[in-house]
């Protein structure tokens, strides 16, 4: 009998053997099932903290609901009574210490229609009237590896780039549009204005995909994110899963693979499933060779900070959910989410409770980082009193820090991975990469790469 190890409990690691014991059942094979976990906790970024009525998410805050796989995996898990959707409204980007409504109709920040376009209070005249020339300019060879600033500059203009799209997009993907390509981050624009001579009407002519479910574009649980990662491990119960376990190394054996763990123990494992961030892959496998192609891939760091107030909702602007910080505001976050107000599920009483990021890429970024939580929380305090005039002492300060583990998609990603993936595949066998440093961000991709995993392991074994 065969013996699989998935080292990483992560949504990764948790989809990954989900799916292969539920195939394993289906092709009635017999196998030993291993899943390790570093932490107290499965879940890895998907981790909700509860506190004085408080639902807090420590890295993830919802999943994207149009992604076929996470309401592929909800149905499986027989757990949709428990999902719960965002509240739509207005979110903002604050420059020049003022809050601006990015306009509707637009996506990331680009306008999907020229309503949209003419709505934007954030965008000159002459900036509109630059965006409407994009129709007339033919594409010169910008492919889906290019880079997504340049290509959107190329197109719309600067002024809108910098002042609108930038703010935004640069919040979801850490990092700078410049270094980031159209393929890691929406690689369907290239599409729309190929197909259509203008992005505007290639948004136009998809727009219903856009703007299905009343914008109600993301999903959790009604007792946050957690749930689903509990669902997971209670819905396998053959899976041997280890908490608390730091793997230390993993050798490969002329039978397979000798995985060594901090306790000293060891476990012989003839699949391993590495589903963990690079820098630890690097430190397991301790291959100089694969380093070379490892190295390349780059990651971000983010601070969140959640507040809890003793005050309604109902102070935040009306029907806003969140702003965006561009680069000429006094505020120090670069964003900040309206949590409560986006997450009605989150404050059993109605109570304010707001989210603030602090990235990387922030020009203060080398102070955060150095200071204490109760330095932090005062910042905070001081960019929750600048972007919605509230001053009151928190009743729940949460701080939760991410150095160095927000992978960035740059413009090398995708040919370090296939070189990656290459080495490992005439050097490892049977071993396999799996999670977010590698195959897509955000919960929906690393479902779909758990699938994928599972289904790659299935085809081996029914291969021998």
């Amino acid at each position: 009998m065969k013996t699989i190890a998935v080292i990483g409990g992560g949504i990764t690691g948790l989809t990954t053997m989900y799916y292969l014991n539920k195939q394993l059942k289906e092709e009635n094979i017999e196998a030993r099932l291993v899943l390790v976990e570093r932490n107290s906790y499965l879940g890895g970024k998907m981790h909700s903290a509860y506190e004085k009525g408080y639902i807090m998410e420590t890295g993830a805050d919802s999943m994207v609901a149009r992604h076929p796989a996470v309401l592929t995996l909800v149905r499986d898990l027989n757990f949709e009574d428990q999902l719960v959707y965002n509240e739509t409204g207005i979110s903002y980007i604050h420059t020049n210490n003022e809050l601006h409504a990015i306009p509707p109709g637009s996506t990331f920040g680009i306008p999907m229609s020229v309503d949209s376009l003419m709505a934007s209070t954030l965008i000159s005249e002459e900036g509109k009237k630059r965006v409407l020339q994009d129709e007339e300019i033919p594409n010169p060879g910008f492919t889906k590896e290019s880079s997504i600033g340049e290509f959107l500059e190329y197109f719309l203009g600067e002024e809108i780039v910098r002042k609108q799209i930038a703010p935004v997009l640069s919040g979801v993907y850490s990092g700078n549009l410049y270094e980031l390509s159209l393929n890691s981050t929406l690689p369907y624009l290239v599409d729309y204005k190929n197909e259509y001579g203008s992005i505007m009407k290639g948004f136009e002519a998809n727009r219903a995909k856009f703007e299905s479910s009343s914008n109600k574009k993301f999903v959790s649980f009604k007792r946050g994110l957690s749930q689903l990662i509990i669902h997971l491990e209670e819905a396998q119960p053959e899976v041997e899963i280890y908490k608390n376990r730091e793997t230390k190394n993993i050798k490969k054996t002329n039978s397979g693979y000798e995985v060594a763990f901090s306790n000293g123990e060891t476990l012989q494992a003839d699949v391993v499933v590495l589903a963990l961030p690079n820098q630890v892959v690097q430190t397991l496998l301790d291959d100089a060779e694969l380093d070379q192609y490892l190295g390349k891939f780059t990651n971000a760091s983010a601070i969140t900070i959640y507040l809890g107030f003793d005050l309604p909702d109902s102070v935040l602007p009306a029907d806003g959910t969140g702003c965006i910080v561009s680069h000429n505001s006094d505020l120090v976050c670069d964003a900040s989410t309206w949590t409560s107000r986006k997450w009605k599920h989150t404050s059993s009483d109605g109570k304010l409770l707001v989210r603030l990021f602090y990235k990387s890429s922030n020009p203060k970024y080398k102070e955060i980082v150095q200071m204490t939580e109760d330095e932090l929380i005062k910042v905070a305090l001081q960019d929750v009193k600048l972007s919605i005039n509230v001053e009151d002492v928190p009743v729940v300060a949460n701080v939760t820090k991410w150095i160095n583990q927000m992978p960035r998609y740059d413009l090398a990603h995708n040919e370090a991975l296939q070189n990656v993936l290459s080495q490992v595949e005439c050097k490892y066998p049977n071993l396999l990469l799996a999670g977010c440093s590698y195959f897509g961000v955000g919960i929906g991709a690393c479902i779909d790469n758990g699938k994928t995993t599972a289904q790659k392991i299935m085809t081996s074994l029914k291969a021998e």
